[in-house]
């Protein structure tokens, strides 16, 4: 029986320091048949023309449109039984199709099959950027199995259930994976599996990755008041009071003008952070050491800091506009902002290439 063809569908937008790598992953694999196709969301760099240079299919948004509209753009060209979504700031490992392949042609019950980052970045920029590959290791590791959200950046997903689910939401420009997740698992098991790695250039700035949680985070509100539910496998009640937890850390640390006593708050709410998760700690501390992992406890308690004060001012805004608690309905964007349609144009298309 001859075996499906895979298209792996890549969006871009100002990646030119890894798209290259991405592309490059993603020939490689050792799985045929598969093709690759590029889409490029409008970039101010040379990301686009570094694409254009490999023997793959370029196409590019008509405008700066968001990532939803890249993969819908790409999964319209196509042609592919299962599609391979990976961001273009990910490599996979040259395994990875197959054994995505291999799960779903074994298990026809899942909607998709999502992959996780190994525990190293694709290019080392940053302490802070390989605290965080850690810290998302670990979160995805705790995550193994049937979960209720989606892994967009490294995921596959019959070409049937694309269809019949939809495409991404193309108004969401910050959480149209968990929306997506939230639709497919109404009617698919997703799976979180080791077995499909890549590797990740994540950011290697703090203040910026920090705005990032935050926003997300803040976004995500109307979603979780919605389901009035952790998400299966990924938030969890443990990590979830670790974010708020550190949140509130912060914000006790004034009692120690009152006296040193007081102090024994925010050090009881900090603790309840590292417990949390704590086997993510001991994960560090066992694979970098314990100077490495010091480091690691600060910026990990910045991002839960980040994460749970977005999702306080969410909830603020949440209570106060009737808009952001409808944002996951169709007609609205949580970004105030009506994006384009990314199916009704032909997209730029690379000479020589059929779409």
């Amino acid at each position: 029986m001859s075996r499906p063809l895979v298209s792996v569908v890549i969006p871009n937008y100002n990646y030119r320091n890894s798209i290259g790598l991405c592309i490059d992953a993603a020939l490689q694999q050792t799985y045929t048949p598969l093709e690759v196709i590029v889409v490029d969301d409008h970039s101010t760099d040379d990301s686009l023309e570094i694409a254009r240079r490999r023997d793959v299919t370029v196409l590019r948004t008509p405008r700066n449109s968001g990532v939803a509209v890249a993969r819908n753009t790409g999964a319209a060209a196509a042609r592919g039984e299962i599609l391979f979504f990976v961001d273009s700031d990910v490599a996979l490992r040259p395994d990875a199709v197959e054994k995505a392949v291999e799960e779903l042609l074994a298990h026809p019950e899942y909607g998709a099959v999502c992959g996780i980052y190994e525990d190293q970045p694709l290019i080392r920029d940053s302490v802070v950027e390989e605290c965080r590959v850690l810290q998302a290791y670990c979160w995805r590791m705790d995550s193994l199995g049937t979960v209720s959200f989606l892994f967009s950046s490294l995921t596959a997903i019959p070409r049937r259930v694309f269809q019949e689910i939809g495409p991404f939401n193309p108004r969401l420009r910050q959480t149209e994976e968990v929306d997506y997740g939230e639709r497919m698992s109404e009617h698919y098991r997703i799976r979180v599996t080791p077995h499909v790695l890549g590797r990740h250039d994540d950011d290697e700035k703090l203040l910026p990755l920090l705005r990032k949680l935050f926003r997300r985070a803040r976004l995500r509100v109307p979603l979780f008041a919605r389901r009035r539910r952790f998400a299966k496998g990924f938030e969890t009640a443990p990590r979830s009071m670790a974010a708020v937890a550190a949140l509130g850390t912060v914000l006790t640390l004034p009692l120690g003008l009152l006296g040193p006593v007081w102090l024994a708050v925010p050090l009881a709410l900090a603790g309840v952070t590292i417990a949390g998760d704590f086997s993510m700690y001991r994960y560090v501390l066992k694979r970098r050491g314990a100077g490495f992992l010091v480091v690691f406890t600060a910026v990990a308690f910045a991002t839960n800091v980040a994460i749970s004060a977005g999702i306080a001012v969410g909830a603020l805004h949440w209570l106060a506009s009737g808009r952001f608690r409808r944002l996951y309905d169709s007609h609205l964007s949580p970004d105030g902002e009506h994006a384009p349609r990314p199916l009704g144009t032909r997209p730029e298309q690379r000479p020589g290439m059929t779409a």
